[in-house]
């Protein structure tokens, strides 16, 4: 078996929270094969959860791993900084949000 193209640092940043171990193991760069032997040995380098029948790593974790975590929290920093220009939004307004009724 081949292993896939491994995947970018914005394609490991685009993967949902709770990743299938088949879409780690191209992150990782390893084949299906030797991930699944890695799992089943106990050493696979991210804590790996099972879910039913389903293999899965966190999102968070892989980051971590792969040294991307600099990379997420850079884009969290790009998209509020762009959400400021979002129509309706003022920046610098004050939060409209109304504080929580308390109960008497």
């Amino acid at each position: 078996m081949t292993t896939a193209a491994p995947l970018t640092p914005a394609q490991v940043a685009a993967l949902p929270a709770m990743i299938p171990v088949l879409d780690a193991f191209p992150a990782l760069n390893i084949g299906e094969t030797l991930g699944y032997q890695m799992i089943r040995d106990g050493e696979f380098p991210i804590e790996v959860l099972k879910l039913g029948r389903a293999f899965r790593v966190r999102k968070a974790d892989l980051m971590a791993y792969l040294g991307l975590s600099q990379f997420v929290a850079a884009e969290v920093q790009s998209a509020a900084a762009t959400n400021d220009d979002a129509p309706g939004v003022q920046p610098g307004a004050p939060s409209t949000e109304q504080p929580a009724p308390t109960s008497k």
